[in-house]
């Protein structure tokens, strides 16, 4: 690694970053501590989870900035084996996707990052603020008028407090005004404390207490998988986001290792697996984190918050942590993509509108993204098949009909390339093919070219083909004596 890339991601203005990270980290607690409730296990699990994750993929991971911690999508992949199996389990098949999501990264597959278009990473992000604000609503629903004057006093402050300085970011100023006035006046709101039981030590180092056995791997073999593509998931797409708001380019495949160490660290210490967290990340970025010091002190200071200042910690108000999520959620929203709709083809505000409504109503961002990328697969592929064009060309004294195909032919486009030739047309005639503007990309595409020579060949009409490029060539002469391809 250069010099001068280590001192851009630990050195470059520490103050900034460190105050960015303390953002991230108050942003981090309701969630967490949401999520844990949602895997089924104690709070402490989930946070004992995050700042080991954060502390070690400060160092691992492939995308500086980045906060991540135990989240939700996978705790919904993981309740179901908690409650059949107990928390031992959690923790050994968290284990296991750590070492899954380390062969990922080292195998370089990150690069499968490319096929997520950007319609279905924006999808992504606002699903992703929605249910963060969607989060928020138990907090604000049905509470008392107190309740809602602390909410507005603390959304006043983060958006106010810019204006008059931004030496300190004004989440933090929210926390500290909210919890003094709270503690101050003896008011009857709702605190951390009560959000439920909070570490009382530092996490120790353990293998999980599961036997080592064949019947073991097979219980956590399955949930450990989807835990793994759904962490990789999550970390590549807000990996991405990063990308686009620092303008900075990031290694998708070093991320993917580093979460699957920083997973790995977090199951020996009795925490649950995580990833990638776009929330907090969106907030530590847009209060000035761009380094590695930033992801470090985010992890840090939750562990020294939950276990060394629980006292004090406990006494915040949920209502300050209510307001930094809100902001969280509207900022992290692409505001300009509804408008964007209006101008943007028709098939990509369908992907981006389509990943957001499956997310949202399932919950599930590993689902909405899968699904938006299927979708701009089939939309892309509809476009290119009907981008094929054969044209015909009739030469009567020479008693030749030529064929020029134009465009590419694989599975999609293959049957528009066989009915594009008409035997009654070319009877009498001989056949010339040119597909030297076109190009064959499958075994689909060798097999329509081979059924359009055999059709000719049987009705006793001479046809030949020209023109053909060298990868199609190179393709069609590994398939020679195939059942799909003959000698043309």
């Amino acid at each position: 690694m250069k010099l001068s890339s280590i001192r851009r991601d630990w050195s470059a203005s520490p103050t900034r970053e460190m105050l960015a990270g303390a953002v991230a980290t108050f942003a981090l607690i309701p969630e967490v501590i949401a999520f844990s409730f949602v895997a089924g296990v104690d709070p402490q699990v989930g946070l004992f989870a995050s700042f080991i994750i954060g502390i070690v993929i400060a160092f691992t991971g492939g995308r500086p900035a980045m906060i991540s911690a135990a989240a939700g999508s996978v705790a919904l992949v993981a309740a179901p084996l908690v409650h059949t199996h107990g928390l031992p389990y959690l923790f050994a098949a968290g284990l296991l996707a750590g070492l899954f999501q380390i062969a990922f990264g080292l195998l370089r597959l990150g690069v499968l990052m490319r096929f997520v278009s950007k319609s279905v990473r924006t999808g992504f992000v606002n699903a992703l603020a929605i249910l963060i604000f969607g989060a928020q609503l138990p907090h604000i629903i049905g509470g008392d008028w107190l309740g809602y004057a602390m909410l507005a006093a603390g959304l006043a402050i983060i958006y106010l407090v810019p204006r008059i300085t931004t030496a300190i970011p004004s989440p933090l100023i929210c926390i500290l005004i909210l919890t003094v006035v709270s503690i101050s006046l003896q008011l009857p709101v709702m605190t951390i404390a009560d959000l439920g039981k909070l570490p009382d030590s530092l996490p120790i180092l353990s293998w999980p207490a599961v036997p080592l056995t064949a019947e073991t791997l097979t219980i956590i073999a399955g949930p450990a998988l989807a835990i793994a593509m759904v962490g990789l998931l999550e970390s590549m797409m807000t990996a991405s986001v990063v990308d686009d708001l620092t303008g900075t380019p990031s290694s998708k495949n070093r991320e993917c290792t580093g979460l699957g160490i920083a997973n790995a660290a977090a199951s020996l210490f009795g925490g649950i697996a995580g990833c990638g967290m776009i929330g907090q990340t969106v907030s530590n970025v847009k209060y000035g984190g761009r380094g590695r010091l930033s992801t470090l002190f985010a992890g840090a200071l939750l562990l020294i918050l939950m276990v060394l200042l629980k006292p004090w910690v406990s006494q915040v108000p949920v209502a300050a942590l209510v307001a930094i999520m809100v902001m969280v959620s509207i900022d992290t929203f692409d505001w300009s993509s509804l408008k964007a709709m209006v101008v943007h083809p028709k098939t990509s505000s369908a992907v981006m509108v389509l990943t957001v409504l499956v997310t949202v109503f399932s919950s599930n961002l590993a689902l909405g993204v899968t699904v938006g990328v299927l979708l701009s697969g089939v939309f892309f592929t509809f476009k290119v098949a009907r981008l094929l064009q054969v044209d015909t060309e009739t030469d009567a004294s020479a008693k030749r009909l030529t064929y020029r195909v134009t465009g590419q032919v694989f599975f999609a486009s293959a049957d528009v390339f066989v009915e594009a030739f008409d035997i009654e047309e070319a009877n009498g005639m001989t056949v010339l093919i040119d597909v030297s503007q076109a190009h064959f990309w499958d075994i689909t595409a060798v097999a329509a070219l081979d059924k359009v020579v055999e059709r000719f060949k049987a009705h006793h009409i001479p046809a030949d083909v020209l023109g053909l490029n060298e990868a199609s060539a190179t393709l069609i002469g590994s398939l020679k004596g195939s059942i799909w391809l003959k000698e043309v």
